[in-house]
């Protein structure tokens, strides 16, 4: 796939992407399971910035068999591309160490009445 490259005004260059930005973006999305964000949930393991605007995430699922595990990383691919200055974004899925419900912040935990 080509990189994406957001749209700025001619004569100006896109600021460049702020680890704060890209992971509000990748909290704006959300396993259609559990009405909780992915990042809450535990989900990503990294997110690298690089200096010419590319992105890497590396995320897991909950389970191996995930309904989502196609819809997700894309979803999280399409969130991090609307971020101001990214050129690129690649989602690798790992398993490696496999996702439990101890990766969850307390505020995933208590959306989800876990205490």
């Amino acid at each position: 796939m080509a990189p994406h490259t957001a749209w700025t005004p001619e004569g100006e260059t896109a600021p460049k992407p702020t680890e704060d930005a890209v992971l509000a973006a990748v909290a704006s999305v959300y396993d259609p399971e559990i009405p909780v964000n992915i990042y809450e949930l535990g989900l990503i393991y990294a997110v690298d910035l690089h200096d010419d605007g590319t992105v890497r995430v590396e995320m897991t699922l909950t389970a191996p068999g995930c309904p989502s595990a196609q819809e997700l990383p894309e979803q999280v691919r399409d969130a991090v591309l609307a971020v101001p200055g990214v050129t690129d974004c690649e989602v690798e899925t790992v398993w490696d160490p496999p996702w439990d419900p101890s990766r969850m912040s307390d505020e995933a935990r208590l959306q989800l009445n876990m205490f």
